[in-house]
């Protein structure tokens, strides 16, 4: 083909395109490309064909940058500090493009206090959805199960449906009743199995009744995930532990529209909160929190440090 095609055709790109969150805009040419040397306009001919349209390169698709905790982190060391208190703290996104996982301090130990009872309730959970128990099951009272706790309605020979039982265990988190449900399910070493199963592998429940921040995480991950029972189990366990007697901590950090199902200690000092954030505006996620010393003001306002983190 003798003739070509000849300057003046004009590439025309307009609007903006954002690449990694920066807007880069595109404007039209302002001049006609400079023609060839030696080549005339009225050497083109209708009855060439046109060379074929020049092919743009697609943009690549942005990488996620991920989040960097460093500021979430300087801040709740803050807080723990000015409170006077130790505390670990771990989190655990479980939805997102680039989930975060960070703890401060998540493999120090703490003492458990009714901590215990996280594990002790997924695995009832996961029993009555396998079929394995039902809550119907009638458990009695035995004198070495009493502590002081929320109920004192036991007596020798006294017996208590499964569900009864646990409904005072997550909601009032009595201790009796988790002596009972823990006797006969096999006892301390049969819940410390089962937790280690589960993702708790520092903690040692029950007796000494000691955990981590990390382990109470990975628990609530693990079930989360649909390894305790899936979604039979978890519509048994969340409501058991959901709207509980004692909201003070993570609940109170949170957004009123925020469904937080989760687990407390309470022991002279030692508070905790191990909790799993169902409508986070991420996802869902898992926080817990471990302290001595400290107070359900400061573990709220930890969580609140946690909602800022999550909604930016």
């Amino acid at each position: 083909m003798k003739a070509r095609l000849a300057a003046g055709v004009v590439l025309l790109l307009t609007g903006a395109a954002s690449v990694g969150g920066l807007s880069i805009g595109l404007r039209a040419a302002a001049a006609p490309l400079a023609e060839p040397a030696g080549v005339s306009t009225t050497e083109l001919s209708t009855t060439d064909p046109l060379p074929p349209a020049p092919v743009l390169a697609a943009t690549p698709a942005a990488i996620p940058t991920p989040r960097s905790p460093d500021a979430l982190e300087t801040e709740v060391a803050g807080l723990l500090s000015q409170a006077g208190a130790e505390g670990g703290v771990s989190l655990v996104e479980l939805a997102g493009g680039s989930p975060v996982t960070w703890s401060l301090d998540g493999d120090q130990t703490f003492v458990a206090a009714s901590t215990y009872k996280l594990p002790l309730l997924m695995e009832e959970a996961q029993n009555v959805a396998a079929g394995r128990t039902s809550p119907d099951d009638q458990l009695c009272y035995d004198l070495d199960d009493w502590e002081d706790g929320h109920y004192s309605d036991y007596e020798p020979g006294s017996c208590f449906t499964r569900a009864e039982l646990e409904r005072r265990v997550g909601i009032d988190s009595d201790n009796t009743a988790a002596h009972i449900l823990v006797r006969h399910d096999g006892g301390g070493a049969a819940l410390n199995a089962y937790a280690r199963a589960h993702g708790a592998t520092e903690s040692e429940f029950y007796d000494p009744n000691v955990t981590t921040s990390n382990d109470l995480a990975r628990l609530w991950q693990n079930e989360a995930q649909g390894n305790a029972g899936g979604a039979r189990a978890q519509a048994y366990l969340y409501p058991l532990l959901t709207h509980t007697a004692y909201e003070q901590g993570i609940p109170a950090g949170m957004p009123p529209s925020t469904t937080v199902v989760h687990k407390i200690g309470d022991l002279d000092g030692e508070l905790n909160d191990a909790a799993l954030v169902l409508n986070g505006p991420r996802g869902s996620y898992v926080l817990a929190v471990c302290t001595d010393s400290g107070s359900w003001q400061l573990i709220s306002q930890v969580a609140q440090l946690v909602t800022q983190f999550e909604g930016g």
